[in-house]
């Protein structure tokens, strides 16, 4: 892993915590300069902190902010080569409970972000020759989900999202390749409430294949894969980590 990555910049969005920051401190060890955007500066610089030394920074950013993501771009003025956008929420209510704003908000977070962020950095990682990008989206953009309506189609649009902007960029030939990653249910504050109630987590355990949540280290060492040059033919692609829930 050691130098896969030296040389490159990378954004890593949702860095302070769960799968962006495993992805944000496993990029410093591969030899990236990881830019760490998230709202919580604080604890983003945190996560600087306990990384592999490199020319890191924390943005605290709202990622559903376009007039912000048009200041990180204009603040990459000389490179960048990797997008990882990983901010998201889990919004998750019965369709009869869910208003309308909690519905918009489901799709700012999840998917207006992931546009936003692609649309202002795509140029820029398109003069890199070697630019990637990983929409960190879900098992449940694949498959339903009870009580999940609004996460459901937001993480779904951003599936078919990723495989519209590959074919794009394929099509340009700017040399960006654009992939997306489906966790299941991953062991991280996001899936807090999820696994507080032991009898609840004990069903959900007894309900996945391999009888364990997955590890936010484990989904960033698909992302690793997914922007580095043992990925350089894929694009388009969907890479699901989910201890088999979707096999069944």
């Amino acid at each position: 892993m050691k130098g896969v990555l030296a040389g490159r910049r990378a954004v890593v969005t949702g860095a302070a915590s769960g799968i962006g920051r495993a992805t944000a401190a496993m990029f410093a060890e591969a030899g990236a300069a990881v830019i760490l955007v998230d709202r919580n500066a604080a604890a983003a610089e945190q996560v600087v902190a306990q990384c592999a030394p490199g020319d890191h920074r924390v943005v605290a950013m709202d990622v559903t902010d376009e007039s912000a993501w048009g200041e990180l771009a204009g603040s990459l003025a000389d490179g960048c080569d990797i997008l990882v956008n990983n901010a998201g929420a889990a919004t998750l209510y019965p369709l009869a409970e869910t208003t309308l704003a909690q519905w918009r908000a489901a799709m700012a977070v999840n998917l207006d972000s992931v546009f936003l962020g692609t649309r202002a950095l795509l140029p820029i990682l398109a003069r890199s020759g070697r630019g990637a990008i990983v929409n960190v989206a879900s098992i449940r953009g694949i498959v339903g989900g009870v009580n999940a309506t609004a996460y459901c189609a937001s993480k779904g649009a951003v599936r078919l999202f990723t495989k519209a902007v590959a074919l794009e960029c394929a099509a340009l030939r700017n040399g960006v390749r654009v992939n997306s990653v489906h966790p299941g249910l991953i062991d991280t504050p996001l899936a807090a409430a999820a696994l507080a109630d032991p009898e609840t987590a004990a069903r959900r355990m007894a309900a996945l294949p391999m009888a364990r949540a997955g590890r936010a280290d484990e989904i960033a060492a698909a992302i690793l894969f997914a922007v580095g040059d043992a990925a350089r033919y894929m694009t388009g692609a969907e890479i699901v980590i989910d201890g088999g829930t979707i096999a069944q």
